[in-house]
């Protein structure tokens, strides 16, 4: 609480939170297609609230909060989503290639960090990245199946490198 309480916004989130916060929690649990508790959403949306640089000048804070909360639920349903399609092809698998508890945890942490990293891309850019990286396709390929052009398919590919790029130097 020590870093929340010395942060520029920290009176401001502090008004919100004392205004708002039970009735995101209600709101959050009347929703039907959340994935988590309506707590752990609320607390997730204050933190995200902190990263507005200026929440003083949020006109309708609780159109905000459920705006940020409808993309922080939408990521995780796509996580989740993500998991249960990656669990399901490892289900489909030989008995002589079966993962580990281990090896699969550290399998869904790297997809989950590709899916972040792409998060930022357009559907087609994200497709267009993966085949051409993951899949090894052509790039002529890739334009046929995307419908577009293999200039555009360069660009997107680029857009791809640029976001892992930018993920990479994230971690350094």
């Amino acid at each position: 609480m020590g870093a929340v309480a010395s942060h520029r916004n920290a009176p401001v989130l502090d008004t919100l939170f004392r205004e708002h916060n039970g009735w995101l929690t209600r709101w959050l649990g009347r929703q039907r297609w959340t994935v988590s508790s309506s707590e752990d959403l609320a607390s997730e949306v204050f933190l995200a609230l902190l990263q507005i640089p200026d929440l003083a000048a949020i006109r309708q804070p609780r159109a905000m909060m459920t705006t940020i909360a409808r993309r922080l639920i939408y990521d995780a349903r796509r996580r989740n989503d993500l998991q249960r399609d990656y669990e399901a092809e490892l289900a489909l698998l030989p008995e002589a290639v079966e993962v580990s508890a281990e090896e699969r945890l550290i399998l869904v942490q790297a997809l989950r960090a590709i899916d972040a990293m792409l998060a930022g891309l357009s559907h087609k850019a994200r497709t267009a990245f993966l085949m051409s990286q993951i899949d090894g396709k052509a790039y002529a390929e890739i334009a046929a199946e995307l419908k577009v052009s293999v200039s555009m398919v360069r660009k997107y590919v680029a857009q791809g490198l640029r976001a892992a790029y930018d993920a990479r130097m994230r971690q350094e």
